[in-house]
């Protein structure tokens, strides 16, 4: 039987196969090897910077809130001072308050978020909107967040665009004084800066949707709503609890937003922990951050025991492959 002939071993103009051309340029075994040594030194390499900058500063933190500072002076004497201060001062309620507005402005985020990444992965087909809508959503982190939240102050204050609309409509008599320096305000404050954060994960999960996943959805007489919750909402699930981590865990310390709008009568983690800093009082600062990092680990070991039946965020990044 004649062998088939194949593109390597066809003969060019020259008379030589590509197979005969390129078989000088075959990697040899031992240099396969060294590049994967490469690949693990810089990856430990890697992995010693990262502690040095990350795990240290952290070790080092947890470590202070042990010790207890007289002035300028820390004396090393391990005890439960600066935590039996945190506790009694009351600052445990300010724990749970942040928590509260943490996961409710979260929930708020999730509503807003889940059908705007969805229509923007999805729903339009122009790359031009899509380009400029992902453009538009990245400007806020080139702005400062103490200029983006002062402008809430013109619109929510006693003589502010908002009390004025309504004083002009009639339908209040007088200005609304909660809509400023209240929870309500902090609430509002937040959920700007920490959209895109929520946004970003769900559209990259939403886009990696075949297309032919939801016309065969269609196809089988299944509606809009029966697609979204048993084809669409399992296949972004990681891309949601992303997005969840991604904006929970930084409004723990948020501490700009509640002191500019929150007029001093919300306090929030980032706030006590910054007056701790200037009240120089270090050890309860360590520890109300010990306290927060701890919070924060809780958190992601809870998501950690649900992203299996979720899949995981793995498959987020899975999908990049195909």
């Amino acid at each position: 039987m004649q062998r088939p002939r194949t593109l390597e071993s066809e003969p060019d103009v020259s008379g030589v196969t590509l197979s005969e051309k390129f078989a000088h340029r075959r990697v040899p075994v031992n240099l396969v090897g060294l590049w994967r040594g490469e690949r693990s030194g810089s990856v430990w390499a890697f992995m010693t910077v990262w502690a040095s900058v990350m795990l240290v500063p952290l070790m080092g933190l947890v470590v202070w809130s042990f010790l207890t500072t007289k002035g300028f002076r820390v004396a090393f004497d391990p005890n439960l001072d600066a935590y039996m201060t945190l506790f009694d001062s009351g600052r445990w309620s300010v724990t749970l308050r942040t928590i509260r507005i943490a996961g409710t402005v979260t929930v708020i985020e999730l509503a807003l978020a889940l059908p705007f990444a969805l229509w923007l992965a999805k729903g339009t087909r122009s790359p031009m909107v899509r380009a400029m809508t992902l453009a538009l959503l990245t400007v806020p982190f080139f702005l400062s967040v103490a200029a983006r939240t002062i402008v809430w102050r013109a619109v929510l204050g006693t003589n502010g665009l908002a009390n004025s609309m309504l004083l002009g409509m009639g339908v209040i008599d007088e200005p609304l004084k909660w809509l400023l320096f209240s929870e309500f305000a902090v609430h509002l404050g937040l959920i700007g800066p920490y959209f895109p954060t929520m946004v970003f994960p769900i559209f990259l999960a939403a886009v990696m949707i075949d297309d032919e996943l939801l016309l065969a959805s269609r196809d089988l007489g299944a509606g809009w709503l029966y697609t979204f919750w048993h084809v669409v909402l399992p296949l972004i699930m990681p891309g949601v609890i992303a997005g969840i981590v991604f904006t929970f865990v930084p409004m723990l310390g948020a501490d700009v937003i509640p002191a500019l709008i929150g007029g001093g009568h919300v306090q929030l983690l980032g706030n006590s922990v910054h007056g701790l800093l200037t009240a120089l009082n270090y050890s309860v600062a360590a520890a109300l951050s010990t306290f927060i990092l701890v919070t924060m680990m809780a958190l992601l070991v809870i998501l950690r025991l649900l992203l299996p039946r979720v899949g995981g965020l793995g498959e987020v990044f899975e999908g990049l492959k195909r």
